[in-house]
């Protein structure tokens, strides 16, 4: 996958989005059912599409709708780093063997006890 690269004015990212406005719905009273208040930002060379209507003011949710979309672009070009996986060191390998052996001969005691008694 490709990364997105955003500029990082404002105004030239505005350039490359596709601003809606709609009446948004919820708390607000009779402003909300009036304006055009709510936002939508369409990114068009990444096709991300982030929404705010939480703010009384088209202004203010068009720059809620930029900080949501560099945040989703954030999310999408993180890569999780590569693991080098580390190896056992020999000293411990042995100590794991050692353990492994003093536990079986532990069992195997315990199965001859139990077919004595019985």
């Amino acid at each position: 996958m490709t990364k997105i690269y955003l500029p990082d004015n404002d105004d030239d990212l505005l350039k490359e989005c596709v601003v809606y406005t709609y009446r948004s719905s919820g708390k607000g009273g009779q402003h909300v059912n009036v304006t055009d208040s709510a936002v939508r930002l369409k990114h068009l060379p990444s096709g991300i599409v982030v929404t705010s209507q939480q703010e009384r003011s088209q202004h203010k949710n068009k720059r809620i709708c930029i900080e949501k979309l560099r945040e989703a672009v954030k999310k999408r070009n993180y890569r999780k780093p590569y693991r080098v996986p580390t190896k056992m060191p020999r000293s411990v390998r042995a100590k794991n063997l050692e353990m492994k052996s003093k536990t079986s001969t532990k069992k195997r005691l315990r199965k001859i006890h139990s077919k004595d008694i019985d």
